[in-house]
Formats: C-alpha cells, structure tokens, sequence
C-alpha cells in the first residue's frame, strides 16, 4: 500500500519475463485513442489520500494525484514528480526540504504551492484515519512552506523519509477542495497526476481520462483508462473470458493463473517477482484468548505453509518464513528456524505452559472476495484443528466492514495482504510490527521500536540495516504478532493488442497505468 533516494538492494522486484519476449518489439499502430479496460480484484477503501492505506487507493493514487517524488519503472531511488528537487538539509537527516516544479495545477486548473503541500501532509496527521497512512508519517513533526519551497522537520533521524513521500501518503491535494479536519466522500478526486479522474462508482469502475496539464517524471500520460472493480476472482476471470476486460491484474483464481501458458497466442503474459506477502495477524490485546505470546507460538508451530500454497495457490505464491519477503534487504527465514512445522507435541507443551484450556477457541476474519482468502481460511481452520488444540470460528467480511472489524480489536485474527509501499525493508516493518502499527493488533515491543529508529539512521540501506532487521525478525518470530504465510508471483495478463502489462507494477507502490497502450 505503501520510496527514497539511498542505495538499496538492487535485485528488488526482477521481471522475470515469462511470455513477454518479442511480442514487446513489435510496432505500435496508430493510436485510436480507444479505451483501455483494466479489471482488478483490489478494493478502493477511500478516494481521499488521507482515509486509505491499501493497495487498491494507492493504485488509483498513484494516477490522480503527485507526490514529490516518485519511482521510475524498475527504479530503487525516488526521482523527482511534482518536485523540481529535493534533499537533506545537514547532515542529521532531521530536515528535509523540496522545491516544486512551477507551473503545476489541480485539475481544477489552480495554480499548486508548497501551502498544498503542509496541508496535504498536515491534514492526514490531523485527520488520523484508522485506515489511513498517518502511521507511515510517524517521525515527521510539522512543514513549513514558503512560495514553492516545502521543508519538513523531523522528530528524529530518518533517511527512509524520501520513500515515504514517494508513496500513496505523499498525494497532494488541492487545499481549497478539500477540508482540513475531514475526509472527502463525494466520489470525486482533484490531483495533479498523469490522469484526471472523470467518473466513479464504488465498488464498479474508475474513469480516467490523460491529464494534459500533467507536468512531472513521466512524458506520456498514456491512452484513456476504465478501472474495472470485481467482487472476487472468478468474477474477474469471467469479465476476462467474455472480453470485458483488456487487462486482469490482481487477482485471477489460482487455478487459472497456474494454467496460463506463455505461448499461448491467445494473450500476453507477464510473471514478476514480486514483494507482495500475506500475514496472518493476531490480536495481542489482553481480551483475546491469543494475548498469551505462548498460544501465538502454538499456533505458528501448527501452520504448514507448504500444503497451504500447494493446496489453495497451485504454486503461484511461495511459502514465506519471515516478516521481510525474499528479495528486500534483511530477509531471514526466522519462522523456519523457530518452528518445526506441524509439532502438535510442541504445541500441546506451549498452551499447558500458558496455562490455558484447549481446545483454544477464536474467531478468525477475512476479506471476502480478496484473492483465495476463503479457501486460505479453511484450509488453516483445518491445520489448526486438525491437532484438537484449537477451534477456529472463521468469517469473511466485505472489505471495508473487515477493515472497521480488524482496526477495532473485534477479531481475534485475520489475514491481511501487504504489498511494498517502497522498495525497503522499513516498509514490512514499522508499519506492521512497530508500535501503533496499521494492523492494530495492540503489539508493541520496545526492543523492536528501538531497532526500527536504529535503522533509519542509516542512508545506505545494505549491511548495517540488514543487521537491524534480522534482529527484528529474531524478536518477531519470538512474539509472533503475525506469522508470515506467502510471497506472491504477479501477474498480469492483456489481450493480444495490449502492451506494456509486463510495466504495470513492478512492486514500487506505483501502479504505471500509463504505460498501457494499443499495440
């Protein structure tokens, strides 16, 4: 849901290239100008910036609005968007100050300043959504604005801070549009992003038409777009099959996307790596039957994430041991290391150790319609009672009713998707284990805390931020506020005529609608 200008590992987020070879050197047509329609699985919490921080808003974000900085395909360090330029002030990396380009508007056709900027920022911190991105902005302290000069001041060292406005967090909106003190809720967007938004209707479609006052790092603003939204995937896989769609992304049933053959003429494929993962969360708080960290660890002991991927994802995800995914500075296999998978003698010895009756009995939420996430809740229903140490009531949820249940202490687990806000190991971290985090769980550690703040001293994210994060994981798997479950694969899947698939995500947080076009 979801970017900085320091060194970080360079093979984050590798196209693999399935079914992407020749096809991409063909020449382009004359442009007809027709639509493009992309369907998609991913939910839209909120079209305000300040009201949602996941995948399915980021994305629409990422095309209405700019921030400061953005990420160009395949990059690993922020460039320039709406700034002109950007840098630390000193060398205590407590003062950060950007410039913005001249001449941007709104789509409202008002000039933008830096005073755009502190509201954007000021008013996501002041609104403070329970389902929004004020904790990603935890160490800024206040912005200051002068002109088109914007200068942020934080509360203590933070060299991730560039990534962070690069983000979904960093949208800036137009402040004689929008209020101060809370969130937007007429169906309408005015940014200043490569496309406008010209119609929406929740839950169904976005219409995006090119924004030809765009000024920024990209230098097409791509074919008109209609962002398709479908309550599950089989839903998206028959919108796919009736050639509602052009492109399916996010998500196809795993049955499907294991079918898919790259040399099928039929359509174009594109396969990533990516740094998208699942977690199952676990309320820490004192009234759930999980608030002992020895049940948690019972309950990580039990989960078999092989026959989980085997069985609900046919091989299009892989199992996941750690809080960082494969591929991201720090990666460790920490679960793996901790538990031996399915050791119902282990686990037994853990809950009489708590203390506790078994069965153990908790409710378990999902997300209905997000990916297999019903078929995943059954089959770990399944593992975990399958020991006779537990008895799990699980329930799907439409999206925001699940998201309202989660953030309020209401379920005593629940699995959640997290894709990268920015190509960095602080993003699987502070966000999900730090204190106050966004899954809201009441997990609180000041061992991991402390770690967190240590790493952010560091601009070159390599070795001594690796050290860092594995501590950080080491206490992780210990306490186990979640357990991580899978890696996803991505995929994205376009008609013959369509190209530019293989460039639509690519695991920066940026979700490159422009790069569509007819082929």
């Amino acid at each position: 849901m979801r970017s900085i200008r320091t060194r970080i590992l360079a093979t984050v987020l590798v196209l693999v290239g399935v079914g992407v070879g020749g096809w991409q050197l063909l020449p382009a047509k004359e442009d007809t100008g027709k639509t493009i329609a992309v369907g998609t699985t991913n939910a839209v919490t909120s079209l305000d910036p300040a009201g949602a921080y996941d995948a399915g808003s980021w994305e629409l974000f990422s095309n209405v609005f700019q921030s400061l900085l953005t990420f160009e395909a395949g990059g690993v360090e922020p460039v320039p968007d709406a700034a002109k330029s950007c840098e630390f002030v000193g060398t205590n990396l407590r003062t950060y100050r950007c410039t913005l380009r001249e001449g941007l508007t709104f789509s409202s056709g008002r000039e933008m300043t830096a005073e755009d900027v502190k509201f954007s920022f000021d008013r996501i911190k002041r609104i403070n959504s329970d389902v929004g991105p004020a904790s990603l902005l935890g160490t800024l302290r206040s912005v200051d604005a002068d002109g088109l000069t914007a200068t942020f001041h934080l509360s203590s060292p933070d060299a991730i801070f560039p990534y962070k406005l690069a983000t979904g967090a960093g949208s800036i909106v137009d402040h004689a549009v929008y209020a101060q003190d809370k969130l937007r809720t007429d169906n309408g967007a005015d940014g200043s992003g490569p496309y406008t938004l010209t119609g929406y209707k929740e839950d169904k479609q976005a219409d995006l038409a090119p924004n030809e006052r765009y000024r920024g790092d990209i230098k097409g603003t791509g074919r008109p777009i209609v962002l398709r939204y479908y309550s599950d995937p089989v839903s998206l896989e028959k919108a796919w099959k009736a050639k509602q769609v052009d492109v399916a992304t996010r998500q196809l049933p795993p049955a499907v996307l294991a079918g898919f053959s790259p040399s099928d003429p039929d359509y174009r494929l594109s396969e990533a790596n990516s740094a998208e993962i699942r977690n199952l969360v676990l309320n820490t708080t004192a009234r759930s039957p999980l608030h002992d960290s020895r049940v948690r660890q019972a309950v990580a002991t039990l989960i078999n994430r092989e026959q989980l991927v085997s069985k609900v994802y046919e091989g299009t995800t892989d199992p996941l041991y750690s809080l960082i995914p494969a591929g991201i500075t720090g990666h460790t296999t920490s679960f793996f290391d901790a538990y031996t998978t399915g050791d119902t003698k282990k686990a037994r010895a853990l809950l009489t150790e708590a203390g506790v009756q078994v069965p153990v009995r908790f409710t378990y939420g999902y997300a209905k319609g997000r990916g297999a996430a019903a078929e995943e809740a059954a089959e770990l229903k399944r593992q975990l009672e399958a020991s006779g140490l537990f008895t799990v009531d699980t329930k799907g949820y439409e999206w925001t009713d699940f998201q309202k249940r989660y953030t309020s202490g209401r379920l005593d687990a629940y699995a959640v998707g997290w894709v990268a806000d920015y190509p960095d190991p602080d993003t699987f971290s502070a966000p999900l284990v730090g204190t106050g985090n966004s899954m809201k769980n009441g997990y609180s550690s000041k061992d991991v805390d402390r770690l967190i703040l240590d790493s952010e001293r560091y601009s070159a994210r390599t070795d001594d931020v690796g050290a860092d994060f594995r501590q950080v994981q080491r206490i992780v798997a210990e306490d186990v506020p979640l357990i991580p479950l899978w890696q996803r694969k991505e995929y994205v899947v376009s008609s013959v005529d369509v190209g530019g698939g293989q460039y639509l995500s690519d695991g920066t947080g940026v979700f490159r609608l422009w790069r569509l076009g007819w082929i």
